[in-house]
C-alpha cells in the first residue's frame, strides 16, 4: 500500500518536536497536523492583551471548550462547561504548543520518581505505579535535551542531586537579578542549599537562534528572539529546513481511522476551511497534550477498538495528573532596606533563578518514615499590569471583598507598582493519580465541528495538600528571613491547566496501562503517544524536560520500527 508519509504526528508541542526532528534527520517523510496557526518568533510581542486577556493563542471558548467536573459545596460532582465558567483549559494552540509560553523552569526527575510505589509504598486512594523504565534509561536523553533544545544553568552539588553523565550544562546561566544573592544569603542562614534553576533559555545567540533579550515579559509569553527552547524554535523549524517535514497548521484531527487488524490507516481532520481531509502514514504519533490526546483516542472507534483506540481495557483517560502544590508571595518594600539593597531590588532584570530541593524527600513529617516531598521555585510575579490593576480594585475587608475606586484605588495602584518588589514562590509536589481524576467524552457538549468535547474530572488526593502546605511553610520561612511582608500562600486541590500529564500511562500490563515501555500502544502496533500522557506519576517538578527527553528516547524506537 502506498502511504502519504512515513510518520504522521498529531500535535506539535514538546512531545512532538523531538520525534519530528529525529525522524527528519534520518531522511524519512513526516507530516505534523496542528490545530492552531504557525507563528514565527517575530509574531510574538510583549502584549498582555494578546497573551492573557484575549484568545489570541488559544481557541474561543464558544467554539472549543471543555467540561470540568469539580466538587460543589455539598460534596457532589458538578459539571460546568468552560464557556460558562470562563476558565480556559487551553495552553497554547499553535505550532510548538504550550512550550511557546512556558517559563522554562527545567528540573530532572530523581531516580526514586521512577519507582515511587516501590520506594515509598502504597497510599490509600492513590493509584501509584512504578515506571517500566528507570532514570538510567532516560539520563542520556535528559542530556540530549540540554544540548539540542538548549538549557542554561550551573550544576551545584547537593544532597538530592540526581546522577549526571556530564559535569555541567552546555550553556551558562542566564543573567540573574541581584535578589538572587539575597535569597542565597537568607537560605544559608537557615541552613538550606539554594540552587540555580536550569532554564530552557539561551543566554546568548547559538543553535541558529538569538539569545535572551531579558524582558520582564517571559513566562506565559511567546519569545520574540527564539531564545526560549520551545518545540517550534528549537526543533520543528530546523526539521522543516531539512526538507523532510511538512507542517500543516489549522488541521483539526477528529479521528484516527483503523482497519480490521486494528492498525491506524488514516488521520481524519478538518482543514482551515472546515473541509474534511485525511492523510495516511506507516506510523502515527499522538502528542496533543494529555486531555486532548485522551479525547482523540476515545473518539477513534474502529472494528478492533469499539470503546476508542487502545481502550479495550478502559484505561484511556484514567489516572490524569495535574501538578500538586500551589503558590505564595511576599512584598519587599524598598523603605525597609538600606539604599544599596533598595537599589538592587529596583533593578529591572526578570530572572531570579533560585530553587530549593532540601525537602524533595521529607523525613520529619511522618514518624520513622521518609516520604516524597517536592521543589520550591522563587520568581517575580508576572508583570501583567492590567491583570494586577483588576485584582487591586478589590480590597479584602472583614471576610469579604470591597470594590474601591477613585483616589483610594489610585493610591493603592501607585503603592503596588512603585514601593515594593513582589516575590513569589511556586511549590511543586506530586499530584497523586486517583479514581476521581480522568477524561471522558461529554455526552452533550460539542465543539464547532460537531465532535464531543473532553469532560475532565479534577479530583485531587488529600495527601497532595499535606505535602504542598508543608513545602509552602518552608518557603514562607525564607521570605520572612528576607524581610518580606504580607506573606501569604495558596495551596489547593484546584488544578493548574498548564501542567497536566497522564491519561495514557505506560506499563507492562495491558490491563492497567495503555502503552508499553516504548510508548507504543498495547493494542495498536503503529500508534505511539509521546506527550506527557505516558507518565504514571508526575514527580515533583515541571514536566516539560521529561517529556522532551522521553520523546527523544521514543523517536529512536520509531526509527528502528521504520
Amino acid at each position: 500500500m502506498t502511504r502519504d508519509f512515513d510518520v504522521c504526528i498529531i500535535g506539535s508541542g514538546a512531545g512532538a518536536g523531538p520525534v519530528a526532528w529525529t525522524v527528519a534527520q534520518s531522511g524519512y517523510s513526516i507530516v505534523v497536523l496542528e490545530k492552531g496557526p504557525y507563528f514565527s518568533s517575530k509574531d510574538f510581542f510583549k502584549d498582555e492583551l494578546a497573551c492573557c486577556r484575549r484568545d489570541v493563542y488559544t481557541p474561543l471558548l464558544k467554539d472549543e471548550q471543555h467540561v470540568i467536573e469539580e466538587l460543589d459545596d455539598d460534596g457532589k460532582w458538578e459539571a460546568i462547561p468552560t464557556s460558562i465558567s470562563g476558565e480556559s483549559f487551553w495552553n497554547g494552540n499553535c505550532v510548538g504548543g504550550s512550550s511557546n509560553f512556558m517559563s522554562g523552569f527545567f528540573h530532572r526527575l530523581k531516580p526514586e520518581d521512577f519507582h515511587l510505589l516501590s520506594s515509598f509504598g502504597p497510599i490509600e486512594g492513590a493509584n501509584v505505579a512504578d515506571w517500566p523504565i528507570s532514570y538510567e534509561d532516560l539520563e542520556s536523553y535528559y542530556t540530549k535535551v540540554e544540548s539540542q533544545v538548549g538549557i542554561s544553568g550551573q550544576v551545584v552539588s547537593h544532597k538530592y542531586l540526581e546522577p549526571r553523565s556530564t559535569k555541567n550544562f552546555p550553556y551558562p546561566p542566564t543573567q540573574e537579578h541581584p535578589l538572587a544573592k539575597q535569597i542565597d544569603h537568607a537560605c544559608h542562614m537557615l541552613g538550606l542549599s539554594p540552587l540555580p534553576v536550569p532554564r530552557a533559555i539561551l543566554p546568548y545567540s547559538t543553535l541558529n537562534r538569538n539569545g535572551c533579550s531579558y524582558s520582564d515579559y517571559c513566562g506565559s509569553y511567546g519569545c520574540p528572539t527564539g531564545a526560549k527552547g520551545s518545540s517550534r524554535a528549537a526543533l520543528l523549524d530546523h526539521a522543516v529546513r531539512s526538507g523532510h517535514l511538512e507542517i500543516r497548521p489549522h488541521s483539526k484531527v477528529y479521528k484516527l481511522a483503523s482497519n480490521e487488524q486494528g492498525r491506524v490507516i488514516f488521520a481524519e481532520y478538518y482543514d482551515k476551511a472546515s473541509k474534511r481531509q485525511k492523510v495516511s502514514a506507516k506510523i502515527f504519533v499522538v502528542a496533543c497534550q494529555a486531555i486532548e490526546t485522551c479525547r482523540l483516542l476515545l473518539s477513534s472507534i474502529g472494528p478492533r477498538h469499539p470503546n476508542g483506540l487502545g481502550n479495550n481495557y478502559g484505561q484511556v483517560g484514567k489516572n490524569l495528573i495535574f501538578s500538586g502544590g500551589g503558590t505564595g508571595s511576599g512584598d519587599l518594600f524598598y523603605s525597609d532596606f538600606d539604599k544599596e539593597q533598595a537599589d538592587d531590588l529596583k533593578a529591572q532584570r526578570p530572572f531570579i533563578n533560585r530553587a530549593l530541593q532540601d525537602w524533595y524527600f521529607i523525613e520529619d513529617l511522618v514518624p520513622n518514615k521518609k516520604i516524597k516531598g517536592g521543589v520550591i521555585n522563587f520568581l517575580f510575579r508576572h508583570p501583567n499590569p492590567i491583570l494586577q490593576a483588576q485584582r487591586l480594585k478589590w480590597l479584602e475587608q472583614d471576610d469579604h471583598e470591597q470594590l474601591i475606586w477613585g483616589s483610594k484605588l489610585k493610591k493603592r495602584l501607585k503603592s503596588y507598582f512603585t514601593e515594593a518588589r513582589h516575590l513569589m514562590f511556586e511549590v511543586y509536589c506530586d499530584w497523586l493519580p486517583n479514581d476521581d481524576c480522568f477524561v471522558t467524552l461529554d455526552p452533550h457538549v460539542k465543539d464547532t465541528w460537531g465532535t464531543p468535547v473532553a469532560r475532565v474530572r479534577v479530583g485531587s488526593h488529600k495527601h497532595d495538600l499535606k505535602i504542598g502546605n508543608y513545602l509552602a511553610n518552608k518557603a514562607k520561612e525564607v521570605l520572612y528571613k528576607l524581610g518580606a511582608k504580607n506573606i501569604v500562600s495558596n495551596i489547593s486541590g484546584s488544578p493548574q491547566p498548564n501542567l497536566v500529564v497522564g491519561g495514557c500511562r505506560f506499563g507492562k500490563d495491558p490491563k492497567h496501562s495503555v502503552l508499553d515501555k516504548n510508548c507504543l500502544a498495547h493494542e495498536c502496533d503503529n500508534l505511539y503517544i509521546t506527550d506527557g500522557s505516558f507518565m504514571p506519576t508526575g514527580g515533583s517538578v515541571p514536566y516539560t524536560w521529561t517529556i522532551y527527553a522521553n520523546s527523544f528516547r521514543v523517536a529512536e524506537n520509531i526509527l528502528r520500527h521504520l
